[in-house]
């Protein structure tokens, strides 16, 4: 079985490989790394592209995922760089979320668009993978690192940063975190039938909570430093996941 990460702000540099490998798919190029550990192929999918030179509301998110798919991953963990909208989960928390809340506009959010015909409903009452979430947890939390769970994502259209206002509605929404790539990545991984889990580091407090304005150059430092100490313990759990891997997230199309 192989298995990805999609590594996004601050993870990109630590995990690549020799050689990019090209992955021609029917929305595009998608480049990527291939690493052998402990007899497991792991693709390392840079989500900006090598050098991270594409922004959020730009990502061929459907070339990635199909890639993947081509490849025969099975499973894959996302990274993710966040803004906390909670100040119990300060800066450099690590989190697993459960649910999403999508605020993107402009993107293309499904395989499904109805171009051959087909109509098709995808279950995303768990778009999280849960089998994925709890080898991250158990893994992670076996190599010292503490992570939050029963979190909501919410992911806006980007690149810039949310207004204070933004922040206040989406917190009484009942969002925890806040970022600009997860979404529709995880809808995509699910109608692709690979299992999908995303690791959220807090680089900073969002808008409105912080002490001033947010920083660009800030915020990717802390995720560098935040994402190095987690490098080669999330190369091990995904190395280490369960082959036949036990889930259904394959099964979740209607």
């Amino acid at each position: 079985m192989s298995v990805a990460i999609i590594v996004g702000t601050g993870l990109g540099e630590l995990l690549e490989g020799d050689n990019l490998e090209s992955v021609a798919t029917a929305y595009g190029e998608t480049l990527l790394w291939r690493h052998q550990d402990a007899g497991r192929t792991v693709f390392v999918l840079p989500r900006h592209g090598p050098g991270h030179r594409v922004p959020p509301h730009r990502i061929n998110y459907r070339a990635n995922v199909s890639a993947l798919k081509q490849l025969g991953c099975r499973a894959a963990v996302a990274t993710n760089a966040v803004g906390s909208l909670r100040t119990d989960l300060g800066v450099g928390s690590f989190a697993l979320p459960d649910q999403f809340i999508d605020m993107t506009r402009q993107r293309a959010v499904t395989f499904y668009d109805g171009t051959d015909g087909q109509v098709v409903h995808t279950d995303v009452t768990d778009p999280y993978c849960p089998s994925l979430r709890q080898a991250l947890r158990h893994g992670l939390e076996t190599h010292g690192v503490s992570v939050a769970e029963g979190v909501t994502y919410l992911c806006t259209e980007g690149p810039r940063f949310e207004t204070p206002a933004e922040i206040r509605m989406f917190a009484q929404w009942g969002a925890d975190l806040v970022g600009m790539t997860g979404v529709p990545e995880v809808v995509l991984a699910r109608e692709a039938g690979i299992c999908y889990a995303s690791v959220c580091v807090v680089t900073n407090l969002a808008a409105g909570l912080a002490t001033g304005p947010l920083n660009e150059q800030q915020i990717s430092a802390t995720a560098s430093a935040c994402f190095a100490t987690l490098a080669g313990v999330l190369m091990e759990v995904v190395a280490s996941l369960p082959d036949p891997w036990p889930c259904r997230c394959a099964f979740s199309r209607g």
